[in-house]
This record gives structure tokens, sequence and C-alpha cells, in this order.
């Protein structure tokens, strides 16, 4: 039963970590929405702050007691305000974040972000604090209700929780055994959101490439793929995350045959060194990887791939390292975002000996950094002269205001910032534009954008601002801000495939 507030109670969701907790909040919010609460004006603190917290970041436990401390005096000055805190954090600490910060009202885990309402309710009743960790999932969350942030790109989560034991990694012991929704459940998802304007879908999983094991069918994802495909209305399908491992030729097929599903995508390599992919646990070698890219780019010579790289794990070596730089020079990623390795407790690696200085940590990352700013580069300088339909974006570039230029996204995900012709753009809408210049994380496309299209996806946003003025965005990310699916931020520091 949802449980009923007082009207005009106010909320803020402040969200930490990877696209999973963003999808996540996105979750949190429709819940609180539908029990009657409505978000917070900008600049206003809301009645019910609900921090979503991720446990692989480096000193995550620090950021969020800071935070909390931050909030104390305004929970002392207003009793009624409530703090909740929930996530992968809230599912590793459970009882000890109350300890530590004994005005938060409530605790809840990965597994059961539907009871927030009720765990809410609760402590406002008994006027004590409430502490709820499942340890198994309650309720898928895909069926909870949702606020999205973007009317024109949505995130769609093909499975929840990770099978895979990588020695770094903390997220299968927060998130589970890996569980995975029907094909009709999600395709259902996806044609609702194309009825409702989105012309982009984001198939979210921690391991998209094991999807449909659980039901027995191991070709599942390329399946669902190609079946998305037939989704009338929908442009542009993306997939995030796959694992080298049990990356199979007929996903290649589906991406390469199917006209919607983008060109693009991220594959996390994290060391190219086979002695250091051994020592975390991940179970294949830099020779699979690199076949695998090779294989992507015969089918698709165009494919723009990135991916996710640590630097210094436990015992790495120059040799090791060196190995590294091999694979990245030879794999020509449009992108990648590079970690420094830190220790996360509660992981294998955090007690492997041979932990390495930090200095020499910070000495290779700069070199990687280096190196792959140079190669993306020359990559982006390809696309000069290029003609590339952009689906415009909401706030993805910094500087568009004092330019007059918009940003959006071209089908291999690279960011454009162009400008507008006689008729403005809304974000959702799609604009064909000319690559004049190249930078090493973005293209830039100075005429006048040659062709408009004005989409379903643009009028879903535009309907959007007739909205009542202080229904503002009712998450608020604590990381890069995400409008619309995009790769990893490169602050995320979560790498979970």
């Amino acid at each position: 039963m949802t449980a009923t507030v007082e009207s005009a109670r106010t909320y803020e969701v402040r969200t930490y970590g990877c696209q999973m907790n963003v999808h996540d909040s996105e979750r949190l919010s429709g819940l609180l929405e539908d029990a009657g609460y409505v978000p917070a004006a900008q600049g206003e603190t809301a009645d019910v702050v609900v921090f979503n917290t991720c446990a692989v970041r480096e000193n995550a436990d620090n950021k969020l007691y800071g935070n909390l401390g931050h909030l104390r005096p305004s929970k002392v000055g207003n009793p009624g305000m409530q703090i909740a805190v929930g996530g992968c954090l809230a599912q590793k600490d459970q009882g000890e974040i109350v300890r530590r910060a004994p005005w938060v009202d409530v605790v809840f885990g990965t597994h059961n972000i539907g009871s927030l309402p009720v765990l809410l309710e609760r402590a406002r009743v008994q006027q004590e604090a409430q502490v709820e960790i499942k340890e198994s999932l309650e309720t898928f969350p895909s069926t909870l209700p949702t606020k999205r942030e973007s009317a024109y790109a949505a995130w769609v989560s093909v499975s929840v929780g990770c099978n895979n034991t990588c020695t770094f990694c903390i997220v299968p012991a927060l998130r589970g055994k890996e569980k995975d929704r029907r094909p009709g459940d999600v395709l259902n998802e996806v044609r609702t959101l194309v009825d409702q304007g989105v012309l982009e879908i984001t198939l979210l999983g921690q391991n998209v490439n094991t999807y449909g094991v659980e039901f027995g069918d191991r070709l599942a994802f390329g399946k669902l793929l190609r079946a998305c495909g037939d989704v009338e209305g929908l442009e542009r399908v993306r997939f995030t995350s796959p694992h080298p491992a049990a990356f199979t030729d007929d996903v290649i097929a589906a991406m390469a045959e199917t006209p919607n599903v983008m060109h693009q995508l991220h594959m996390p390599l994290q060391s190219g060194s086979d002695r250091v992919l051994k020592a975390m646990r991940r179970s294949y070698r830099a020779e699979r990887y690199l076949g695998i890219i090779e294989r992507v780019r015969a089918a698709m010579p165009d494919a723009a791939i990135s991916t996710d790289i640590i630097v210094g794990f436990p015992g790495e070596t120059e040799e090791d390292f060196q190995a590294t730089l091999d694979v990245v020079r030879e794999s020509r990623f449009a992108n990648a975002f590079t970690f420094q390795y830190s220790i996360r407790p509660g992981t294998p690696a955090a007690t492997m000996e041979h932990q390495v200085p930090k200095e020499v940590v910070q000495e290779r990352y700069e070199r990687l950094v280096a190196l792959q700013t140079e190669i993306s580069w020359a990559e982006n300088k390809k696309q000069v002269g290029r003609t590339l339909e952009v689906l415009v974006a909401e706030g993805e570039g910094r500087k568009d205001e004092a330019t007059r230029r918009m940003s959006g996204r071209a089908p291999d995900n690279r960011l454009v910032h162009f400008t507008p012709g006689a008729e403005t753009p809304r974000p959702g809408d799609v604009v064909s534009a000319e690559v004049t210049y190249a930078a090493p994380h973005h293209l830039v496309a100075d005429g006048p954008a040659l062709r408009l299209r004005r989409t379903r996806a643009g009028d879903a946003w535009e309907a959007r601002q007739g909205a009542p003025a202080g229904a503002g965005p009712g998450v608020m990310l604590g990381m890069p801000s995400i409008g619309r699916p995009a790769p990893l931020p490169e602050t995320s520091g979560c790498s979970v495939s």
C-alpha cells in the first residue's frame, strides 16, 4: 500500500555513481511523486532529501557523511525535515549510517528501493529512524513508478546484479546475483517510452552479454537488439555495459544488421596486461579483447569504441602498464574513461600485496591520458567535413550560452556543438550539421545547421516546459549532468563490467 503524505511536501534526490544509480533515482523520484511529494524548487532545501549512494568511489563514505553533516543544521531548524540514505553504501554500511549520523531518518538498500515512501511515513509516525536492508531483490526496479529526467532519451534496464567476481569491484556483493527481465517486459517498456515521444533508449545492465542465461537463452541479447529494430518510431538503440569474456558474434551481427542500433560500443578493457587481468579475475585476455574489436570494425568500419581502464592495480609493473599502452594504441579508442586504482574496502584487491605507490600511479595515469587524448583527437579529426545527424540535447555544452551554440550527440555518441539555423531546434529534435573542427573530446559544426527535423521527442520536451512552475527536476546528480544516456562519466569511478 502506498504511503500518504501531506500535500506540498517537497523532495530532492541526490545521486552518486554510475548509470544504474541514475536509473534507480528516476524510480525513487517516481515513487515519491506517486506518494504525493513534489520536487523542491531550485535553491530550496527540500522537506525530504534522499541520498542514492555509490560504494565504489574513493572516499565514498567520507563524502556521504560530509554531505549529511552539511544538512544537519537544516534538520535542526526544521524537525519535520527527513533525510534518507539508499544505494550501495547503504547496503554495505546499514545501521552504521544512523550510528554515525543519528539525524538520518531512513536507510534502505539496493534491493528494496520501492519501500522508501512507506519507510518515510513509518519514521514520521514512530519518530525514530527506520533501517531496512534486504539481502535479495524485492521488486524489479523497472516495475516501479518512474520520473524520467529526459523526454527524448531513456534508460531501460534488462537486468540487475552481476555474476562476475572481479577483485576490484564490490558491486556483486551489494547488487546481488544477476536477475534478468523477460524480453517481452523489456520491449513493452520500450514501446511505452516510444509512445511517449522517446527517440533513443539505452539498454542497461551490469553485464548485458550474459542477459538471458537465467532463462536459458544465451543468444537473448542479440535477439533483443533485433527486436528493438522492429519498434516503430525508435531511432537509436544503445547498450551498456558488455563484458569481453561473454561478448559473442551474434551481438556484433545484430548491431551491424539492425538499422536503429548505433555503431557505438563501450567495452571495458581495465588492463592490457594478461597478468593483471588474471589478478583482476577478468576472464579474458588482451588477445581476445583485440579480436572483438577487430570483428566489430570488420562488420562496422565506422564504429566508435570507448572503454574503461584502471591504472596502478596492485602488483602492476612498468611492463604491465606498457602492455596496456600497446592495447590502447592498437584499439584506437574514440574515448577512454581512465581511473587511478584506489582501495575499495570489502574487495579482494584491497588486501593484495604490492600496492603501487601513489606517485607511480599518477605518473602512469598522466602518460595514459596523454596517449588517449592524442588518439581521440586524431580519430575526431577524421569527422571534419562529414555531415552528421545530431540528436539535440539539453544542457550538454557548458559554453553553449556564451558561444550561441547548441549541443547534441551524433549516432556514434560523439558530442557535437553546432550553430542553429534560422529556426531554433528543441531538445529531442534532429539537425544535420557539417563538422568544421575537431577537439579531443568534442566536435564543432560552425556553419548554420543544414536541416532541422522536428520530432515527437521535441514535442514531448516542449510539453514538459508547460508544466507548473516549481515542478523542476526531482533528481539532483552528484556527478556531471546526465540529461540523457551517455558513456560513464569520467569522474564516476564506477566500472561495472
